[in-house]
């Protein structure tokens, strides 16, 4: 008896694209979903509290803004004309290169006038600047 031939398996020459649409579906509808979450502008946030060391320097120099808009070098309060001047009579003496201006503004100051008041710093001859921040609790 002759024995009959099987065919050859057929060989595969296509490829099947149903498994890579339907996860490019899904990818799709995912983006779709979450990009309103992603982009939206009108969120209210509160920033993040900061875990910072103390200021152990005695050599520290504060530059103090109310959200009213006073304004005080350490202690002692100054007029905006007059911070540049007293604030280099302050770091006067050599003692720019070692002292850190902390800047401590009033949380709804906008930051442009923080910024302003770091920029004056500058130009008074600060060498180490510093925005402080509310200590974060600590977690039991």
């Amino acid at each position: 008896m002759r024995r009959r031939r099987e065919a050859p398996p057929e060989i595969i020459t296509k490829v099947n694209v149903t498994p890579i649409i339907d996860v490019a579906l899904v990818l799709v509808i995912i983006l779709l979903v979450t990009a309103p979450i992603i982009s939206a502008v009108d969120m209210n946030i509160k920033l993040p509290e900061a875990h910072t060391k103390t200021a152990e320097d005695q050599q520290n120099v504060s530059i103090t803004l109310g959200q009213d808009g006073t304004l005080s070098l350490d202690s002692k309060k100054v007029q905006r004309a007059q911070l540049q001047q007293a604030l280099r009579a302050r770091l006067g003496g050599g003692a720019a290169d070692h002292a850190l201006v902390l800047v401590c503004a009033d949380s709804g100051v906008p930051y442009a006038r923080v910024e302003e008041l770091l920029e004056e710093a500058r130009r008074a001859g600060a060498k180490r600047l510093g925005v402080a921040t509310k200590q974060k609790a600590a977690r039991p």
